[in-house]
């Protein structure tokens, strides 16, 4: 069994961009210019934001938090979004999700400039995806793509059944696994909440991909030897016990399904980091981009 560890090829690319980004630098170019919007004070959204702008700091590039108050009106971040937009400086930009309430997600999402969204979640972005042309591609299913890459898990013939059909992980890593080239020329099943005989497929799975957010939902008796297990869950469990107050697990039974499994992705430190890898590689490419 060999661990898929995201942290160690995260910081592997955040290398490889550090070394471009100087040497922008050196030929005396604009670096790359990465911009977040963030509506109030959700803590696993500040979390995630933060360590955004730290990522930036470390390898070069020009960061901005744009830190909107909880009440703040729809009508109002649109108008943020369209300054971002039309703002020459600023290559690429985020607005984390989830938004308050009381602001349509979906209208925000559609007022993103496609050649500025490094989230890769415009409809547009989406689409090129799935005509498999380039573009951004969403910073988690890439992220999957290129853990399978470089370590060399082979996907061609596969059977690879995901369990989530979410436009932000499931949808778009089913499309990708099926799409010829490498990592993809897997034959895919999407399952979800209303799949039924859900462990008939998982064991016959080669590579089974669970993006559901239910605590170690993946059992050991779901799975056959020699899987790939690729767990994008990511879920904060109350334990008392522990200092924090909770423990972090994934979808996976880790322990168990591990001692099965050929490659597997450990939580936390499998698929998160490479999340914000892929955004700051989406940020690169924007700003290439906008060269040209």
């Amino acid at each position: 069994m060999e661990i898929l560890d995201g942290k160690k090829v995260s910081n592997q690319i955040k290398e490889e961009i550090t070394v471009e980004v100087a040497q922008m630098k050196e030929r005396g170019e604009k670096v790359p210019h990465l911009a977040a919007v963030l509506v109030g004070n959700d803590g696993a959204s500040l979390t995630y934001v933060g360590s955004k702008v730290r990522s930036c700091k470390k390898i070069g590039f020009e960061s901005t938090l744009i830190h909107l108050p909880e009440e703040t009106t729809e009508e109002d971040l649109l108008k943020q979004v369209h300054q971002l937009n039309n703002d020459p400086d600023i290559d690429g930009y985020i607005v984390q999700l989830p938004l308050p309430k009381h602001i349509d997600e979906e209208k925000v999402l559609m007022a993103v400039d496609p050649d500025k969204d490094v989230d890769g979640f415009h409809p547009t972005n989406f689409g090129k995806m799935a005509l498999d042309m380039e573009t951004f591609i969403s910073a988690t299913p890439f992220g999957i793509m290129e853990l399978l890459k470089r370590y060399k898990v082979e996907t061609e013939g596969k059977h690879t059944v995901v369990i989530g059909r979410s436009h932000i992980v499931g949808r778009p890593i089913s499309i990708l696994m099926s799409q010829k080239g490498y990592p993809g020329n897997a034959t895919v099943t999407l399952a979800h909440s209303r799949t039924k005989n859900l462990k008939e497929l998982t064991l016959q799975a080669d590579i089974v991909i669970s993006a559901l957010g239910v605590p170690k939902f993946l059992k050991a008796d779901m799975v056959k030897d020699g899987v790939t297990i690729i767990d994008v869950g990511i879920t904060r469990v109350p334990d008392e016990s522990r200092e924090k107050g909770y423990y972090i697990t994934g979808d996976v039974d880790f322990e168990n399904v591990s001692k099965k499994a050929s490659y597997i992705t450990p939580v936390p430190g499998g698929v998160g980091p490479m999340t914000i890898a892929m955004l700051l590689k989406n940020t690169l490419l924007a700003r290439e981009r906008h060269k040209v």
